[in-house]
């Protein structure tokens, strides 16, 4: 009987700690000064126009925008790329190897961060608001595109599109509803996806966006004053991004975990 972790499963302890980390500082759940003042001057209807627009958004570039995303992930290197550490990491399994898919991971979500402020921040000067939302929910989706390839998943299926939208809604979600969805996400992970049709799960999604987003989407309407809406696009990215990154890196390590076992199991049959 192995009495030592393996490095694999001493890396699994150090996200799940991350992730602790995470689900605390986001379960409270924040309503600031601002929001209590713009209570008073958002127009009722916002949320219901965000959510139509998030879920159009949603619908839009699932059916046609992924291979126009696709274009700037650059797949091709990142599979490769997924392949190199995959292979180092059967060759020889220690911290530097088990981590190579995070770094690679946190690579290309530090630039889509950057990229989401600039963009966001743009847009907000002009007083652009509600066309901003395609363009971020395009962002959103190439980042955790681009995260999923670097721990080796392929996002083009439709199971792995209901997962990253399940995904998207837990990390736009505060209190004790995240912890009960990061529970359900973390079953999934062990014991197979949900069974969601992918119409409800673009709604379910697209609600927690637009419950998230409200205020900030509505100051990014205004013109100059925008840029501070703008902005929050580069939180919002930085905060779903963090949440997949966890979530696929916990999913990696427990697979090839369980692969490992399987194989053990295997020889001494």
């Amino acid at each position: 009987m192995r009495k030592t972790q393996s490095i694999v499963e001493k890396e699994l302890e150090r996200i799940l700690k991350k992730e602790q980390t995470y689900i605390k500082k986001h379960s409270k759940e924040k309503k600031s000064f601002v929001d209590d003042k713009l209570d008073k001057v958002v127009p009722a209807k916002l949320k219901d126009t965000l959510y139509v627009a998030f879920s159009k958004a949603f619908g839009l570039i699932f059916e046609k925008g992924t291979s126009v995303i696709e274009k700037t992930t650059g797949r091709e290197a990142a599979e490769h790329q997924y392949k190199v550490n995959a292979y180092a990491m059967d060759l020889k399994e220690n911290k530097k190897t088990v981590r190579a898919f995070n770094k690679q991971a946190a690579a290309k979500r530090r630039v889509n961060v950057m990229v989401s402020s600039v963009e966001g921040a743009g847009l907000g000067v002009l007083g652009v608001g509600l066309p901003d939302i395609p363009l971020f929910t395009a962002m959103v989706l190439k980042s955790i595109y681009e995260i999923a390839m670097s721990f080796g998943y392929n996002y083009q299926g439709d199971e792995e599109k209901l997962f990253i939208l399940r995904l998207i809604e837990v990390a736009m979600t505060d209190g004790e509803l995240l912890q009960e969805k990061d529970a359900q996400i973390n079953r999934e992970i062990y014991h197979g996806k949900g069974a969601l049709l992918r119409d409800e799960q673009i709604g379910a999604t697209a609600a927690a966006m637009a419950e998230q987003m409200l205020y900030m989407k509505f100051i990014q309407g205004i013109p100059i004053a925008g840029i501070i809406g703008g902005l929050s696009d580069c939180v919002y990215m930085n905060r779903i991004s963090e949440y997949a990154m966890l979530k696929y890196n916990r999913r990696f390590l427990v697979e090839r975990m369980m692969k490992v076992e399987k194989d053990e199991n295997h020889k001494s049959d």
